[in-house]
């Protein structure tokens, strides 16, 4: 809640978000509170509470890895956690209407789910569609895209002639397309050359705010501004970047394993969740 009990969140108009009150006080966009769920035998998020204010670019490491998949896609409505609650740019999950989470949410996971036989325009009219966009609208946002992850003469051709890597650029294109305040990344653009990969996923938008789960977190070096290491179900550690390189660690699973062993942040109020 900001000044007179509004509630503060991505959309709030920008004479409100110019205040100075406001920029202390720096409103979460991904509030999870208390998240449990096992999965076989195994609990993959145990009483998980993790915050992260708007702008935010935070990598996401776990062990196991399972754990960092698991919670975004209960963020992305994909999966349900047995107790816990989520709220994602001030709304919570319950609300999926077009001016709630589905306009307001994207997510991307490791594989592109789509039909190869669709093209990438016939993808990204669905996606405007389920958004409740009208047909000229969508068409405005399709060439804004088109022009922007470069599709030129493969917009109407079928995804499969081209392989995985338009497949996974389609699908970040179609996250993209509502212009979401929160993006959910799960390892994303494997298939995509490594230097296209960084520039694809360099998402802008200020306020925009980006979750990536990563097993090589090297690779997302220069996308995230802050780290959180899930361990055994519960957050071990969120921090900075900054307290990596402070510490002469690495971004790598070592590193952020050696940053949580530390004791980073006990005793003392942590400042990576309104970066």
């Amino acid at each position: 809640m900001g000044p007179g009990g509004v509630t503060l969140n991505s959309s709030t108009p920008d004479a409100l978000w110019a205040s100075e009150s406001v920029r202390l006080l720096k409103p979460a966009a991904v509030v999870c509170e208390e998240l449990s769920r096992r999965v076989g035998r195994q609990r993959l998020l145990d009483r998980l509470s993790l915050r992260v204010g708007v702008g935010g670019r935070l990598l996401v490491v776990s062990q196991p890895e399972a754990s960092a998949s698991l919670l975004l896609r209960i963020l992305a409505g994909l999966a349900h956690a047995r107790r816990g609650s989520v709220r994602l740019a001030g709304l919570s999950r319950a609300d999926d209407s077009p001016a709630g989470w589905a306009r307001r949410v994207g997510y991307v996971g490791p594989q592109a789910g789509i039909y190869p036989w669709m093209s990438p325009r016939e993808v990204l009219d669905l996606a405007g569609r389920l958004a409740e966009y009208d047909a000229r609208e969508r068409a405005r946002r399709i060439d804004a895209l088109a022009e922007r992850y470069r599709f030129g003469t493969h917009l109407d051709e079928p995804i499969r002639r081209r392989g995985d890597a338009l497949a996974q650029r389609v699908a970040l294109a179609a996250a993209m397309l509502t212009d979401p305040e929160v993006l959910l990344l799960d390892d994303p653009l494997r298939a995509v050359e490594a230097d296209e990969r960084t520039s694809l996923l360099a998402i802008p938008g200020p306020r925009r705010t980006v979750l990536i789960v990563s097993p090589f977190p090297a690779s997302e070096a220069g996308l995230v501004n802050q780290v959180a290491f899930i361990r055994d179900g519960g957050l071990a550690v969120h921090a900075p970047v900054s307290a990596l390189d402070a510490r002469g660690l690495t971004l790598s699973q070592r590193g952020i394993e050696a940053l949580a062993a530390s004791g980073y942040g006990r005793g003392a109020p942590r400042a990576a969740g309104a970066a």
